[in-house]
């Protein structure tokens, strides 16, 4: 694996961790009736650390494969709709409209999933994690937005 690919991929990575900075769950998200499948709030910051970890080893494993395109473009489109999600749900407090960006990040995860196994076996078993936090995600998103719909926005400041 390359060193210097490795890095550049969680550089990309970074872009998404950042939104998970700017636009913090906050007292909206405490006040929102939740499922109870919903993990614990120190749960996050590790689940998302180690997937990022892990899809930069698969991104630099399969950017040096031949007959990656694939591969790549499900890479790009779920750094883009990952990056996309946060403003959009804890931002902009639109659950709905996180539906339209998680569930189609969803369909990425599993392209580069399957695109991974694909190509390399490391890169494939890389995105496992990813998958199934995603899928945790998209659930919990519906969930809260089908919990939460009749309520309407929480304001986020008193």
């Amino acid at each position: 694996m390359d060193i210097i690919l490795f890095f550049i991929f969680l550089l990309a990575c970074g872009a998404a961790a950042v939104t998970g900075v700017v636009f913090k769950p906050g007292v909206w998200y405490e006040n929102l009736e939740k499922p109870a499948f919903t993990p614990p709030n120190w749960v996050f910051p590790i689940a998302w650390t180690s997937i990022y970890v892990l899809i930069s080893f698969a991104g630099a494993r399969l950017a040096v494969v031949e007959g990656n395109a694939y591969a790549m473009a499900f890479w790009a489109a779920q750094a883009a709709l990952s990056t996309l999600w946060t403003p959009l749900f804890f931002g902009l407090h639109k659950m709905k409209a996180g539906l339209l960006a998680i569930v189609p990040l969803w369909l990425c995860v599993l392209g580069c999933l399957i695109t991974a196994f694909w190509l390399d076996f490391w890169a494939g078993l890389a995105f496992i994690p990813y998958m199934v936090w995603v899928s945790i995600a998209v659930a919990l998103n519906f969930e809260v937005w089908r919990l939460n719909r009749k309520r309407g926005v929480i304001p986020s400041r008193p």
